[in-house]
């Protein structure tokens, strides 16, 4: 595992961030084991994960605290939280922000949706009016404890009252006080070359890249290059996770056996040395009766 470091200190380096999507402790382990610096929190993947239904604003804040603190407990990884809309009006955004702190995170991101919310690169999306969210934004950034705890900013105005609007909704949010700026699904690489031109140097900008979705998957030397500091890939991992697990079941129902998909699985002991287990009982051990007289 890399060694920890705070967001805001990893975006101020030289080279674009590159964030996976977790959805429980496991997934995130498996990404910092990976070397990566930092994790992202999919709400979507939360509730595929959790509740097996779709992006549209089923999942309640305590269910992804829970995921959060559950997360927290044994990584360090920074974490990235995807906070829908707050959960609410301003006033569910300064809980939100308190109850995502306390529990690990290192930044929560905020939409400018209506409730029920939808998936960005989903149809049928409304937003509540840039003032009110202009003053969720305010409502987050009084609320944070600590200045290492970021706001992210997001606008899905490019789906809902196109581009131009998009950049004038976006432009009040950063004069708001948003520490990263996250302009959801622009259609085409000239619409992400004009977001970066006017904001880059401004404030760190994110790409969200979505396999199926709307913007053009890039990658991260591309979308460094066109001016962005933090890249998510937030469904990547539950997508590959389905394609391998619904594989992996076609063989055993066809052949009640998992021989012939074992060369694609970890076996007892390789899992074990995933999860560290012989570290965890070693340390378990110290506290054994016997060192204690029985």
């Amino acid at each position: 595992m890399t060694d920890y470091v705070p967001l805001r200190q990893l975006l101020q380096g030289p080279d674009i961030v590159v964030a996976p999507g977790c959805y429980d402790a496991f997934s995130a382990l498996l990404i910092a084991k990976a070397g990566f610096s930092l994790a992202y929190l999919s709400g979507a993947s939360v509730s595929f994960t959790q509740i097996g239904r779709p992006d549209i604003g089923l999942v309640s804040m305590h269910e992804v605290a829970q995921v959060v603190s559950s997360i927290k407990e044994y990584n360090d990884i920074p974490l990235v939280v995807d906070g829908d809309t707050g959960f609410g009006n301003a006033l569910n955004v300064i809980r939100t922000v308190r109850l995502f702190e306390r529990a690990g995170a290192a930044a929560i991101q905020l939409e400018d949706q209506t409730m029920p919310k939808r998936c960005g690169h989903l149809k049928g999306k409304s937003l509540v009016t840039a003032g009110e969210m202009v003053g969720k934004i305010k409502a987050a950034t009084d609320a944070r404890r600590g200045e290492d705890f970021l706001i992210i900013g997001r606008t899905d105005s490019i789906a809902v009252e196109g581009f131009d609007k998009a950049l004038e909704r976006a432009e009040r949010y950063v004069e708001a006080g948003v520490d990263v700026l996250f302009i959801e699904a622009p259609q085409s690489r000239e619409q992400m070359q004009t977001l970066t031109s006017r904001f880059k140097g401004r404030v760190p900008l994110l790409a969200n890249m979505v396999e199926g979705g709307q913007t053009p998957i890039l990658s991260a030397a591309e979308l460094q290059e066109l001016g962005y500091a933090l890249v998510i890939f937030p469904g990547g991992l539950i997508r590959a996770y389905t394609y391998m697990a619904g594989e992996y079941l076609k063989s055993l129902k066809e052949s009640g056996s998992t021989d012939s998909y074992r060369h694609r699985m970890l076996d007892f002991d390789q899992l074990q040395d995933v999860l560290g287990t012989a570290a965890v009982l070693d340390a378990g051990a110290r506290y054994d009766a016997e060192n204690f007289g029985g």
